[in-house]
């Protein structure tokens, strides 16, 4: 038998999520932008049990609301290319986050490897959103978060 903690966490993709749990997330966004008074109204909304969503309101959490306020690191692989470290580090700041640390290893076959520490409390974005904006340059080929803390 499996014991489960409940101070255990785990990042988890959308996709492997179930749809009670994905259904739960929605009810407490609109509950959390006032779309909706009450709870019945939520789950009515989208079309889940109350019983469903008092099993899963404490336990699921976008990704953005557990970053707020904190540190994140991101490993992203960068094609070699003049000004594209510039352009992502331009788009960081646009969100208002504090970059901490940067770290570049040696570009090796038109690929490098950074390894960027940002501040999350002043954002004016979710972390979500920023990291599909990197994912979207040209010149990135993965983002990835590698650690998140106080």
């Amino acid at each position: 038998m499996i014991h489960k903690r409940s101070d255990q966490f785990y990042l988890v993709r959308e996709d492997m999520l179930s749809e009670a749990m994905l259904k739960t997330v929605e009810a407490k966004r609109l509950l959390e932008e006032e779309s909706v008074r009450t709870i019945n109204d939520a789950v009515n909304q989208v079309e889940l049990s109350r019983s469903a969503f008092y099993k899963y309101k404490d336990g699921i959490f976008p990704f953005h609301t557990m970053v707020k306020e904190k540190i994140i690191t991101l490993s992203i692989h960068l094609q070699d290319q003049s000004g594209s470290l510039s352009r992502l580090l331009a788009m960081v700041a646009t969100t208002g986050a504090n970059v901490l640390t940067i770290n570049q290893t040696i570009p090796l076959q038109g690929k490098a490897t950074i390894t960027l520490t940002i501040e999350t409390a002043a954002m004016t974005m979710d972390v979500t959103n920023l990291l599909e904006q990197m994912q979207g340059l040209d010149a990135v080929y993965k983002v990835e978060v590698v650690g998140s803390g106080a």
